[in-house]
């Protein structure tokens, strides 16, 4: 099969890898329909995370079950299925409590690769939720969307407690901080503001339920949040971007007994312990359980009561894949779609 690995900083190629197969009873084939790119897989391409290539990339998918091993009943071959981008056995005490990317036997789909033709996903009983029947086309992206960004973006907002008559500010504007204002508006928040530089992610945000932007950064972005709150900060603060700018933005953006949700993957953060300690806030967040979301997303999606699928904004075939890994690093695209 055809499948994306990174050979290095900025040297991303499409190669031949050894089809999957079935490894334990627990695991599935799945002909991957739809992959993408995650912001998340900018860190290893920019050399800021380091990796040793060739190293497969990918974690967001969603494809048709082509075989099962022994053990797997929930799935079977021939639906279409929707996974988390960390499998789960969705039994363990910490999955039954909601947080199943920290599941005792979790497995990161990364290391596998699924920007691919086909990929292996173990614990399939727990990791995969097929979808009520053959999706139509249109919907795919939002389907694809659910296995990270739309859930990550959820789990922000969960975990900031955006709620109704809240104040919600959107630290980020990539794929995760879009869906973040989604889920804000969907959670019921009364006004949501996003940091955002770029019109184009500012007009999708509106489309999803923002009603402010903040253009400026740092301290001076804090200073207008809090000009627009009568000087005391947002109620809920969804981070989901992973720098110490961005970290500290956010919480200096909440009010004193509000809530941090941060999502963006962490690198290089260090928060200073007596601001902390002096800013009253709640701080919650780190790898997005998405599959505790996923069929209620799933749910919403199928119904068309959400368009996550928006924030693909470059289809490509995924021989192209390093031209979509450029366009994002380089802020030419928001999300790159990639068809195998």
């Amino acid at each position: 099969m055809r499948g994306v690995v990174l050979n290095g900083p900025g040297d991303v190629g499409v190669v031949d890898r050894e089809d999957p197969r079935i490894v334990e009873p627990t695991d599935a084939i799945i002909k991957v329909t739809a992959a993408c790119v995650c912001g998340s897989d900018l860190w290893p391409y920019r050399g800021v995370q380091k990796s040793t290539g060739p190293a497969p990339m990918g974690h967001e998918y969603v494809g048709v079950v082509e075989q099962v091993g022994g053990q797997v009943t929930r799935v079977k071959p021939g639906d279409f299925v929707v996974g988390s981008f960390f499998a789960s056995d969705d039994t363990c005490e910490i999955c039954r409590a909601g947080y199943q990317s920290r599941c005792v036997n979790a497995q990161p789909l990364g290391a596998i690769g699924t920007q691919a033709q086909y990929a292996r996903i173990p614990l399939a009983d727990g990791t995969l939720v097929a979808t009520p029947g053959m999706p139509d086309a249109d919907i795919v992206p939002s389907l694809l969307a659910a296995s990270d960004v739309l859930g990550t973006g959820w789990f922000g907002a969960v975990a900031a407690e955006v709620g109704p008559g809240k104040t919600v500010a959107v630290v980020g504007d990539g794929a995760v901080g879009l869906l973040g204002v989604l889920a804000a508006r969907r959670l019921g928040a009364e006004r949501i503001v996003i940091f955002s530089r770029h019109a184009d992610r500012q007009k999708l945000a509106a489309e999803y339920g923002a009603t402010d932007v903040i253009v400026e950064r740092g301290d001076e972005g804090v200073a207008l949040l809090k000009e627009m709150t009568g000087g005391l900060g947002a109620h809920s603060v969804i981070e989901a971007v992973g720098t110490q700018e961005s970290m500290m933005q956010a919480i200096r953006s909440t009010r004193p007994g509000g809530h941090v949700g941060y999502v963006g993957v962490a690198h290089g953060v260090a928060i200073p312990g007596d601001e902390l300690f002096f800013s009253g806030v709640h701080l919650h967040g780190g790898p997005a359980p998405v599959r505790r979301f996923l069929p209620e997303l799933v749910d919403l999606i199928w119904d068309r009561r959400i368009d996550p699928g928006k924030v693909f904004d470059l289809t490509l075939p995924l021989e192209d894949a390093a031209e979509g890994y450029r366009a994002m690093d380089e802020r030419r695209a928001i999300k790159t779609l990639l068809i195998p």
